[in-house]
């Protein structure tokens, strides 16, 4: 009988240090989790005349586009950067600028070289997330430097997130092509924003704006890379945070059911904000859909009380403003303006 209780006493004592440590476990999981998705990202430092740029194309083809990336560095050399280009940017391979390992090993060479200040993508396209665990960030963690691009380039802000480092959401190489009258704001931000010079911006109002006042992280971009993103260890956790989505080339049924499976998958359960860039060349349908892509967002996030901004001159059009990804920023939404300003 003594062995008996003996033996009983002992178990009840071992299961109750197991439990014990199960929650302790538990909870330094859940403080990583917390750490990994609240924490200050860390800034890369801003560019000074000296410094050096890296081009690179992680993405699509740049057949023709010689003329693009010398633009690039002509702009770079009158801001006092220098520049160099990645040994594959105009490699061809079917769709994309090289095989999945010479964009690769273009990207990664610009991440660890400690030279290299910022790293400039020349464009978008598709590609991207082709070589995203290929590449290794331990080295950029350490020396992290900005990483500039939009559209495919989605897929790599929201793993240098991830990472724990700011990104800047701006113009590319190819971005250069245009009348250079119609890019001087996005080209004066880009400028402004890789040279630490405070980012406000005063965006024109719509009577779709849900007003309201917020603040939170920067996170986001092209609504389809998001979407591609979801299940991943490339998807963002929105909780606390200020969504920006901008698209191009779509239905607006395809952008609802987008919207309706971030929904679903609790995106936007604890988001502070969305704001909207720009809506570009939406196609028709054969069956209309019946409201403005503005009702259509309104409608998909009606359950929420977050502030939503329209307007904002970011994504595929030639006003493509500079945003700080990871930066923490105040949102102040009304009907008649919206102002952001970056902390």
């Amino acid at each position: 009988m003594y062995f008996y209780i003996m033996s009983k006493n002992l178990f009840i004592l071992s299961l109750l240090c197991l439990l014990f440590f199960l929650r302790i476990e538990n909870t330094n999981s859940q403080n990583a989790v917390e750490t990994k998705h609240h924490h200050t990202l860390k800034q890369p430092p801003y560019l000074k005349p000296g410094d050096t740029v890296a081009i690179v194309a992680p993405s699509g083809i740049l057949k023709n586009r010689v003329e693009e990336i010398q633009r690039a560095q002509t702009l770079l050399k009158s801001w006092g950067l220098h520049s160099v280009v990645g040994k594959h940017v105009f490699n061809v391979d079917n769709h994309f600028a090289g095989t999945d390992n010479e964009r690769c090993e273009d990207l990664q060479k610009a991440l660890d070289d400690p030279k290299i200040k910022a790293i400039w993508c020349a464009r978008g396209g598709y590609g991207t997330v082709r070589i995203l665990d290929k590449l290794d960030f331990s080295i950029f963690k350490q020396n992290p430097k900005w990483l500039i691009g939009y559209s495919d380039i989605t897929a790599l802000h929201n793993q240098i997130h991830n990472e724990g480092v700011e990104s800047l959401h701006a113009i590319m190489c190819v971005s250069l092509d245009a009348d250079a009258t119609e890019i001087e704001a996005s080209v004066t931000s880009f400028k402004d924003a890789i040279f630490g010079k405070p980012l406000t911006y005063t965006i024109e109002g719509s009577t779709y704006n849900k007003t309201g006042n917020t603040t939170g992280q920067l996170v986001g971009g092209n609504l389809t890379l998001l979407h591609t993103m979801l299940g991943s260890d490339t998807s963002i956790d929105v909780s606390g945070k200020i969504l920006f989505i901008e698209e191009i080339g779509e239905y607006k049924y395809h952008i609802d059911r987008m919207l309706q499976s971030l929904k679903r998958a609790g995106y936007f359960d604890s988001c502070k904000g969305v704001i909207v860039g720009d809506m570009s060349k939406l196609r028709t349908n054969t069956t209309l859909w019946g409201t403005s892509i503005e009702q259509l967002i309104l409608d998909a996030l009606s359950e929420y009380s977050f502030p939503i901004a329209f307007n904002m001159p970011a994504g595929h059009e030639n006003d493509n403003r500079a945003l700080i990804m990871g930066r923490t920023i105040q949102l102040n939404v009304a009907k008649n303006k919206t102002t952001i300003v970056f902390e």
